[in-house]
């Protein structure tokens, strides 16, 4: 049903792409991460819970929402979302014709985070699936637990007097480090561009801790021992000058493997990842029932073929997708703030 195309994932039946990475008439968009969405197509259908964070960050485009679960039709195509788990509006593209059923993942965690929703397990024949930490190495701890490991090394941070930095991506991460810093509410400064992603989630209703902009006339007692969450490296930012001494901690997933905390630098390394971990692959797929796999970006190789040892069909796809981490901090630096 789903062709692997040189513009993206293309239903012929239903004559549309799923997240393509070249301009195309009809996109239908998984989420809002600038590696699967992507400007210049002619029409974006998209979860609606996912839709004004992809107009904040697409601009004038021609846009069309659908609930969750919500049947949207293309030439007999019947196509519906549902909730991935990876960042806020992020969704599951299901599509059946004639009785087949593929089920794209997008990006996805299983681990609920509070703020995220869940990952919904989708029946389907086929699953596409993503496997950014596809390797039996990536072995995630619980959110309460890493949750407490960051407020506790703020906490420390800010008792002697020091910023606490935290480099996390603006759309998903972000928002999550904020919801675990509830306590700290009115110390917490953001990256304009974490700024302009809280504003569209404003506007449909979530509620996080106030997060101030960082500027010249923010007064000096407010800088001190305060704390800024930035998608780039914060010595890489205009803004570094004015928040004093600081110790700065990355929260990504690739922090798990020791090598990957040396290269990266800063003071501390928090395992928070907004993809499933590998039990969590292994789950997902399993829950779908699916008896035909196609692995995406990722660990394709090492999936698809532990896949395959355990009876059933998989393939190794190579999409135009990538490490949105990567993608962001490139697209953000350009940010005044930086």
């Amino acid at each position: 049903m789903i062709r692997f195309t040189e513009h993206g994932l293309y239903c012929e039946a239903g004559d549309f792409h799923i997240d393509p990475w070249r301009p195309v008439r009809s996109a239908v968009i998984t989420h809002a991460h600038s590696d699967h969405a992507r400007p210049g197509h002619g029409h974006y259908l998209c979860a609606r819970a996912g839709l004004s964070v992809l107009r904040s960050r697409l601009g004038a485009q021609t846009y069309e929402g659908a609930d969750w679960s919500e049947p949207v039709y293309r030439n007999g195509v019947r196509i519906s979302f549902h909730p991935s788990g990876h960042i806020i509006g992020a969704a599951q593209v299901r599509i059946e014709y004639r009785g087949e059923v593929w089920v794209v993942s997008g990006d996805y965690k299983t681990e609920d985070d509070g703020i995220s929703g869940y990952f919904e397990p989708v029946k389907c024949h086929t699953f596409v699936t993503e496997s950014t930490f596809g390797l039996p190495v990536y072995q995630w701890q619980p959110q309460t637990v890493v949750y407490d490991e960051i407020r506790n090394w703020v906490s420390a941070q800010l008792d002697q007097g020091r910023s606490a930095v935290l480099q996390a991506y603006s759309l998903g991460k972000s928002q999550r480090l904020l919801d675990a810093l509830r306590p700290f509410d009115g110390r917490i400064f953001a990256h304009g561009a974490i700024l302009q992603i809280q504003e569209a989630l404003r506007a449909d209703g979530h509620d996080f801790p106030q997060t101030k902009r960082l500027t010249e006339a923010t007064p000096a007692e407010q800088r001190k021992a305060c704390i800024f969450i930035t998608p780039a490296p914060v010595e890489t930012l205009k803004t570094s000058r004015l928040i004093g001494p600081w110790r700065s901690a990355r929260c990504s997933g690739w922090m798990q493997v020791r090598g990957n905390r040396r290269r990266e630098g800063g003071d501390k390394g928090f395992v928070l990842s907004d993809h499933a971990d590998w039990a969590g692959l292994c789950a997902a797929v399993k829950a779908t029932s699916a008896q035909r796999v196609f692995v995406t970006h990722g660990f394709q190789s090492v999936f698809s073929r532990y896949l395959n040892e355990i009876g059933l069909e998989a393939h190794e796809v190579q999409t135009g997708f990538g490490s949105e981490e990567e993608t962001e901090v490139q697209t953000e630096n350009a940010h005044p703030d930086a």
